[in-house]
């Protein structure tokens, strides 16, 4: 490309100079060089079976050199190879979000082993090592911390500025960066299994998925390309002016056409990457702008996850910490929120769970059942006391009542056969949904509801802080699945907002599944369009305005591309618009395109940038 600019300029400059003759061959010379990668590209196309830009670009120049319009013909190249060159270097910019992911991945690590620490390439950690990072330090690997205390930056896997405490049990995450302080985490998760590694893999996938719109228009340029070769023989032949088909060859190339929807996508996947939501291609980018209804879960969505137990209320003279030790050995076969919260309540008050435990079955949406030291155990909702025939009698369903009238959630459990207590657990509400759900309504969701196991007080409490249209409770997961499928058949476009694990199957059923990342668990990940990775609200709401921002901004270049088109074909039939010109005019609505989706990048909910 610079040598057949000088060849250009030296052409231009030769008749002043006194070297007339010199100005067509340096002029033939720039073009040969410049159209030589042009048509290389044009005939890799064509074993595709493809009909590329590049192949009415070649034809185009051939046709020129053939009537001798050399300057044309060089021109023409050029602002091909430029135009290009600067749609690669911008872009690029479009896929920063991903190119500043992978350059925060980190290389080396510090690992203790044999009682010696070693710097090792991250390649090399294997599960179970002991690593060590220290103030400024990337985390190399998934892990658990086992000693030390800091602060970090998770800037990378949740989109998050504000710093994260850790501790002893505390989760750590590869990519992410010690402020201040030191650790030692014991290694659970290494190489391509780490959560860092899994974002860049799924934001690269997302930015090479395509969109419907990208589908269509590769579909069409297939079709557009031959169709313009037609359109040009067939204005020689009516003109008998093979400089006029010639020209209409390039003006009617559709390169910002084509380039339109992908660039937009690309931004937007970008943008999301950057602020923590994982959107997974152009598609779910495309459904979820069209989504009018939203679903809820409640615990771990619309509220913090992160329930505690507010109080153990006994029966016949059972002992607290004994029904506790119980329960929470039963629990530990659990990955539910108040199993888990029950586990922790025992591990605070350093209870033994050792206990054996002999047979345990989960009972989806109900609770548990398991035998434990000699114990039968029933733990969960009044539902599964009544399928395990335990009667509740007037005082204990007095006492959950009035608990769950309180906001708690009441979990009875029953030791062989009989009521021993009532666990009081108690969850707070996001301090952000409020806010979130608002900015969702004012960009266009109609209906908002919460699908909930959880009791019907707790659930009304819920609702009417947050205003929802509308609750269920005391749900097993099949009918939240019944309840999309429902709204799906009203004509509804239904997204579903879950924690990723007890949700799947509604995630699964919506035509927008959404998962409360906490720094990206592996189901929620894999089964969810949209991954919160920093459990935040506001990051919903920012992926559905982005949604559509990106959308709009398709359909803006879209309809720019096609009237560009238009208004040069109209100027090439009146003899307004040239060769060199309109090429010009061509690559330059290219980079206005390109231009128009890097605004994408810095988009923000509310904003009116896009």
């Amino acid at each position: 490309m610079t040598i057949a600019a000088i060849l250009i300029v030296l052409g231009f400059l030769a008749p002043p100079a006194g070297y007339a003759s010199y100005k067509d061959p340096a002029l033939l010379t720039a073009t040969v060089i410049a159209i030589l990668p042009i048509a290389v590209r044009a005939f890799q196309a064509l074993r595709l079976k493809a009909f590329s830009i590049e192949l009415l670009v070649t034809i185009a120049v051939i046709g020129a050199l053939y009537i001798h319009e050399y300057t044309e013909s060089s021109i023409v190249t050029f602002l091909f190879l430029f135009g290009a060159y600067l749609e690669a270097r911008t872009l690029e910019k479009t896929r920063s979000a991903l190119k500043a992911l992978i350059e925060m991945a980190p290389q080396e690590a510090d690992v203790v082993r044999d009682g010696k620490t070693l710097t090792i390439p991250v390649e090399e950690v294997i599960k179970g090592d002991r690593v060590i990072i220290r103030s400024g330090g990337k985390v190399p690997v998934d892990g658990s911390i086992v000693t030390g205390k800091a602060t970090l930056n998770e800037a990378a896997i949740t989109g998050e500025s504000v710093p994260a405490s850790k501790g002893p049990d505390d989760k750590v995450y590869s990519g992410t960066i010690v402020d201040n302080g030191y650790l030692e985490i014991i290694a659970e998760k290494v190489g391509d299994d780490t959560t860092f590694a899994k974002i860049i893999e799924l934001v690269e996938e997302a930015q090479e998925s395509k969109s419907k719109a990208q589908k269509f228009l590769d579909k069409f340029a297939n079709y557009y390309t031959p169709s313009v070769v037609v359109l040009a023989i067939v204005v020689f032949a009516l003109t008998r002016n093979l400089h006029l088909a010639i020209t209409f060859l390039v003006v009617a190339c559709p390169g910002a056409l084509v380039i339109g929807a992908p660039v937009s996508t690309v931004a937007g996947i970008g943008n999301g990457a950057r602020n923590g939501v994982l959107l997974k291609g152009g598609e779910v980018m495309d459904q979820l702008s069209k989504v009018d209804t939203i679903v809820f879960d409640k615990t771990g969505t619309l509220t913090k996850g992160k329930p505690e137990v507010t109080d153990i209320k006994t029966f016949h003279n059972v002992e607290t910490d004994k029904l506790l030790e119980l329960v929470a050995t039963a629990e530990t076969i659990s990955e539910h929120h108040l199993g888990q919260t029950i586990v922790k309540e025992a591990n605070k008050r350093n209870l033994n769970l050792e206990g054996q435990i002999q047979h345990g079955e989960v009972i989806k949406g109900n609770g548990i059942r398991a035998q434990v030291d000699g114990h039968l155990l029933a733990i969960g909702n009044r539902k599964l006391m009544d399928a395990e025939n335990v009667q509740i009698n007037d005082e204990v369903e007095a006492y959950a009542l009035q608990r769950e009238k309180e906001g708690n959630t009441a979990i009875f459990a029953a030791v062989d056969g009989q009521i021993a207590g009532i666990f009081s657990i108690a969850d707070q509400i996001r301090e952000d949904a409020p806010r979130a759900l608002a900015g969702l309504r004012r960009n266009g969701i109609k209906k908002m509801v919460m699908l909930t196991g959880d009791n019907k007080h707790t659930a009304e409490l819920v609702a009417n802080v947050l205003k929802l249209d509308e609750f269920k409770a005391e749900l097993l997961p099949e009918n939240k699945v019944e309840y999309v499928k429902e709204l799906k058949a009203g004509g509804h476009v239904v997204a579903m907002a879950g924690d990723g694990i007890n949700d799947a199957p509604a995630i699964a059923t919506a035509d927008i599944g959404l998962a409360m990342g906490e720094g990206g668990t592996d189901v929620s990940m894999e089964t969810a369009d949209v991954v919160l990775m920093a459990d935040k609200l506001m990051q919903f709401s920012h992926a559905y305005a982005l949604s559509k921002a990106t959308v709009r901004n398709m359909k803006q270049n879209t309809f720019f591309a096609v009237a560009v088109v238009f208004i040069l074909l109209a100027g090439v039939l009146s003899d307004h618009v040239h060769l060199a010109s309109g090429m010009f005019i061509h690559e330059a609505s290219i980079l206005i395109v390109i231009l128009n989706a890097m605004r994408l990048i810095g988009f923000k909910s509310g904003s009116e940038n896009a």
